[in-house]
């Protein structure tokens, strides 16, 4: 029998390695805390540090808005805003993350007594970011005040162009910057290339949960000032389900402040308080308290599918709305376009993959058509990423008037595409372009497709191929089918919530026959597992019917005897909660 520690080979092509120590529990005997820091540390979680990570709260996890540059600054100019009842207006990217970002500010400004104007960007029409042209007309419509949200940290010319009709404009962003900041009257961003390290430290916070700092600062100022002596001080705690959405969907690490942040914030939104989330509760057919898988793959793509192919407004107006009859007409709507976006983004997503083969040296995968909506070409770019294990660009051609092309890109762990992006911008590649690390948006004109491939195959060949050859499954523990048992899954579940940069544990469960497996659905595998320990579970594995791992399950299982790799979760669709496993690998144990 080949024990795991033994399989570096696997039906995927993986080497199989024990993230932390190892941990093979067989039946689950001595189940108890010990698993839960085990997997603390795993993560990187000091000793000494165990406590404050068992149970996440923001009094441990919250830092003095003051270390970021600027926020004081930011703060004191909201305060004069409400002081002042001037007319302001909140600039969000049309993402998820945008849209709890400006719905954050929105609701906070009405707690203390400012009605502020959200304005959310067309996609297609405006593009990403804030545009001079927009920003002018607010300026000359009366807005005194522009705080643009999730965008703004390297729009160097539409900032100018505000500057000079006299409108102050506050940025609050984590996209990458540039050495050169635009003229602001405050930018605030932990990534900028000035900040001190203490700030820096929190560069992997979405722009909600700077937004969420804004709020703290803003409110502190606000009650120096004895603004709160005749009416209370907002709660500033309610506003948290906004930034586990916009943090969990914006793909933002789940380490040390946003697993505080995240962890709460699904607390307040299983009291379902805000009438818009609520009703996109109830859209999304869930019937519990939402987890933070819900957040990525339920509630935030609906969000999503409104700036992408519909009006890119009604993420605000649902998540800043008190009248539940309007909230249940937003997510209806926004239900509608997701089903729509599913359908657009799937021929996008074929004739993408059409072209990857042709690649299969390159080191960045470039795919680019005719006809495509760039309202999906950021989610076909990770699922190319997904397949391919590499860097993928996706380019929407003729996506504007001036016949540009539109492109999303999704990178792999150890691979900085978004600061290439900004160098291929500042080598004159690109109109314009930005990002972070796992992700980037760009404009291009067609002409330089070609060279901007080429570049980037150049400048990142290297950084992919240590990345790909580093890539390994990750395993946390392994037991016997008798093992998988709910009681195991809320011991796991203790040490979240789980997301980008804080992996959901991951187990590997054998060694098992396949009693049975079958296409389910589009492309996925349902099946049933038997241990010689006389127990059963059901596994699934998810749009792998196609692939080489699929394959082999399907066909190759007959009299063998598999370990399975992936995900443990709940099963409550029965009389009584099971066990079931969620594949992400298998190797063969005999």
């Amino acid at each position: 029998m080949i024990p795991v520690t033994s399989i570096t080979h696997s039906l995927s092509g993986l080497a199989w390695r024990w993230r932390g120590g190892n941990m093979d529990i067989g039946s689950g005997f001595g189940l108890n805390d010990g698993l839960v820091d085990q997997l603390l540390l795993s993560r990187g979680v000091t000793p000494d540090d165990l406590e404050r990570h068992r149970r996440p709260t923001l009094r441990d996890f919250l830092p003095d808005p003051s270390i970021f540059r600027d926020m004081d600054v930011a703060a004191a100019r909201l305060a004069d805003a409400v002081e002042r009842q001037e007319k302001v207006t909140i600039y969000g990217d049309y993402d998820v993350d945008g849209a709890t970002s400006a719905a954050l500010l929105i609701r906070l400004l009405s707690a203390v007594g400012l009605e502020a104007t959200p304005y959310i960007p067309d996609r297609l029409l405006e593009g990403y970011g804030p545009s001079g042209e927009a920003l002018v007309r607010l300026a000359r419509e009366g807005s005194t005040l522009i705080v643009t949200v999730d965008c703004g940290a390297m729009a160097h010319e539409a900032l100018a162009a505000a500057h000079a009709t006299g409108v102050d404009v506050v940025v609050v962003d984590h996209h990458k910057c540039s050495p050169e900041l635009p003229r602001a009257t405050a930018l605030v961003n932990p990534n900028r290339l000035d900040e001190a390290d203490e700030a820096a430290a929190h560069g992997h916070l979405a722009a909600v949960g700077m937004a969420f700092l804004l709020a703290v600062a803003t409110v502190r100022t606000l009650r120096a000032r004895g603004a709160f002596q005749h009416r209370p001080a907002p709660d500033l705690m309610g506003l948290l389900d906004l930034v586990a959405l916009g943090t969990v969907a914006d793909v933002a690490q789940l380490k040390g402040l946003n697993r505080a942040l995240v962890a709460q914030g699904l607390k307040v939104m299983a009291k379902r308080e805000n009438v818009g989330l609520s009703a996109l509760i109830d859209a999304s057919r869930l019937n519990r308290a939402p987890t933070c898988s819900d957040l990525g793959f339920a509630l935030g793509p609906r969000i999503n599918a409104a700036g992408r192919i519909g009006d890119s407004s009604l993420g605000v107006r649902l998540l800043t709305t008190s009248d539940a009859d309007e909230a249940r007409d937003i997510a209806t709507r926004l239900s509608a376009l997701n089903d729509e976006r599913r359908a657009i983004e799937q021929a996008v997503q074929e004739a993408a993959e059409a072209q990857v083969d042709a690649q299969h040296n390159r080191a960045v995968v470039v795919c680019a058509g005719e006809g495509w909506h760039p309202g999906v070409i950021g989610i076909v770019a990770g699922r190319i990423k997904e397949k391919t294990g590499k860097p993928t660009l996706v380019i929407a051609l003729d996506a504007d008037e001036a016949g540009h092309g539109k492109g999303s890109g999704r990178s792999i762990a150890g691979v900085d595409l978004g600061a290439a992006i900004i160098a291929a911008r500042e080598a004159g590649m690109l109109v314009a372009g930005g990002g972070h690390a796992m992700a980037c948006g760009l404009t291009i004109d067609p002409a330089q497709l070609a060279l901007l491939a080429d570049w980037l195959d150049e400048r990142l060949a290297r950084d992919v191929g240590e990345a790909r050859a580093s890539q390994a499954l990750l395993l946390d523990l392994s037991l016997n089918p008798g093992g998988l048992t709910p009681h195991l899954i809320e011991t796991l579940e203790a040490a979240g919530p789980f997301g980008v940069g804080w992996p959901g544990p991951r187990v590997a469960v054998g060694p098992v026959r396949l009693v049975k497996c079958d296409v389910v659905g589009a492309d996925h595998l349902r099946m049933i597992a038997s241990g010689a320990d006389g127990r059963s579970f059901k596994a699934m594995a998810f749009r792998a019917a196609q692939t080489e791992l699929g394959q082999a399950l399907l066909h190759g299982h007959r009299g063998r005897q598999f370990w399975l790799a992936g995900r443990a979760r709940i099963d409550d669709w029965g009389s009584r909660p099971a066990a079931e496993l969620h594949v992400d690998d298998a190797a063969f144990a005999d």
